[in-house]
């Protein structure tokens, strides 16, 4: 049996997945890797790391399947969106990668918008100028670090770097590529007019291929490295996001991929390059061809309940920290948690603001505030499904919801609650690097297309339906919370002062 191999070059480390051609998980490994910042609001990595996980997460997953890589019909990559990676002539890195949630480029977001214009921007890109994109980032290092951009020859995002060193090609997909603020999401291609007004050199940038396209092959040497066979197809995958949407069957208008991980995104896909006029949503490509997609992004999804575990109850495994919320009355008897700890996206692209109890009296327990925790999320996450409402530019029919945070039974309940939606679970938690495995599929030929790939693999395990009472009482409370980031905002710019 030939097997397919998905590659997610994460922020927290690679995992590499091994699928048979029904879905099924064989072999699933991840090594972990460091993460620096250096200084304030900077978040950067060794690409090195990547690398040297990455060969450690495939020798182990194939260890663990008990097959070689003679067995493994083509590989997928998917990965961190937005980061920044510099290589000289010759191919070697410059300086640590710059990661999407580094906030350092304020300024060049502000000069981004006064040259191509903000409207512009928004027309070609789909997205305004934000701190995480990969664009400002470019030119930070221009302006603070010119040793360094002289020697630029090529730019990458971080699954593309591991692309290089398995394929030695450089090579990007449509989804990645529309994450970088440098692509015309109409044309599925880099934009030459944002490339000029920012003089960016476009024999800079890698070819462009669709998610399910071939890049390249494996290389002997790479073939040495990893235990895979040379020549194995490697296909263009997608950015974590699209590869998770196909992970979970989000590939047709009105099936939205909800991702509670350490950030949370809402993805819904488009049969066009729609676009939100004031750039409040992300429109991106989707990793399927001729598909795209909408998306809201909050920054502290799950990792606001990883936080208030590591600092509240450190060392408590979240079973028992969540179970007492169980017994807590929905609306946490008027508390309210802002999930704002490392600024914001959707619907504020705001990097400095700032996260918040609000509501505290003495009858208030630790139960009371995990479940705060909970309910904060969801309701920011809220913010996203209304934007997409109030554009009229997405369907949403049903919301299929994946991440660690989703394996909270009550988390579950809360999101369908406070959504007023159905959420379904389906046969797979791997997500990205599950939908990274499936494009590779289509790309050797075990699958027609896309379609197919998840009707055969994707099924759905769960549903968690709204309960009429909560429902309600999380309608009237989502308009106070909705108060909270304007009436907080100037408190927080000045407490970013100390």
């Amino acid at each position: 049996m030939s097997y397919l191999m998905g590659i997610d070059v994460s922020t927290t480390g690679v995992k590499a997945l091994l699928i048979a051609p029904d879905g099924q998980v064989i072999a699933s490994a991840n090594t972990e890797q460091p993460l620096s910042t250096p200084s304030p609001l900077w978040s950067e990595q060794n690409p090195a790391d990547w690398w040297r996980s990455t060969l450690a997460s495939i020798k182990k997953a194939l260890a663990q399947a008990g097959i070689s890589g003679e067995e493994v019909a083509a590989v997928g990559l998917t990965g961190q969106m937005h980061g920044l990676t510099l290589l000289d002539q010759g191919g070697a890195v410059l300086r640590p990668a710059i990661l999407w949630n580094d906030q350092r480029t304020a300024a060049q977001c502000i000069e981004i918008r006064e040259r191509v214009g903000s409207k512009r921007l928004i027309e070609l890109t789909g997205n305004d100028a934000l701190t995480g994109f990969t664009a400002p980032k470019i030119l930070w290092v221009r302006e603070n670090e010119p040793e360094i951009y002289a020697r630029v020859r090529h730019i990458l995002l971080p699954k593309d770097y591991i692309r290089y060193l398995l394929t030695g090609d450089f090579a990007v997909d449509c989804a990645d590529g529309a994450g970088t603020l440098l692509f015309d999401i109409k044309t599925r291609n880099w934009s030459p007019e944002v490339l000029d007004t920012l003089d960016i050199p476009l024999n800079w940038l890698p070819k462009v291929f669709e998610g399910s396209q071939i890049t390249g092959m494996i290389t002997a040497e790479a073939a040495a490295l990893t235990g895979l066979k040379a020549g194995t197809p490697v296909a263009g995958g997608g950015g974590d996001q699209a590869a998770q949407a196909v992970g979970v069957g989000a590939v047709h208008p009105g099936i939205v991929a909800l991702t509670l991980g350490t950030s949370g995104v809402v993805f819904a896909t488009t049969n066009g390059p729609f676009v939100e006029p004031e750039g409040r949503l992300h429109a991106f490509c989707h990793s399927v061809p001729g598909r795209w997609h909408l998306m809201g992004v909050m920054l502290s999804a799950a990792g606001s309940l990883r936080w208030y575990r590591d600092v509240m109850a450190p060392g408590q495994d979240y079973d028992s920290l969540l179970a007492p919320a169980e017994k807590v009355q929905p609306g946490c008897e008027g508390l309210l948690f802002l999930p704002y700890l490392t600024g914001e996206r959707t619907p504020y692209p705001d990097p400095l603001a700032r996260g918040a109890f609000v509501g505290l009296t003495i009858r208030h327990g630790p139960a009371h505030m995990t479940r705060a925790v909970l309910e904060g999320v969801a309701f920011g996450l809220r913010d996203s499904f209304e934007l997409m409402k109030s554009t009229g530019l997405a369907k949403i029919d049903q919301v299929r919801v994946s991440g660690g945070g989703a394996k909270s039974l009550l988390w579950r309940q809360i999101l369908a609650d406070v959504f007023n939606a159905e959420l379904v679970t389906v046969n797979t938690m791997e997500g990205a690097a599950f939908g990274a495995a499936l494009l590779a599929g289509v790309g050797c030929g075990i699958y027609s297309d896309t379609d197919e790939a998840c009707n055969r693999t994707v099924k759905i395990t769960g549903s968690t339906t709204p309960q009429a009472l909560n429902v309600d009482l999380y309608n009237r409370l989502y308009p106070t919370y909705r108060q909270l980031y304007p009436t907080l905002r100037d408190i927080s710019y000045q407490l970013g002062r100390y």
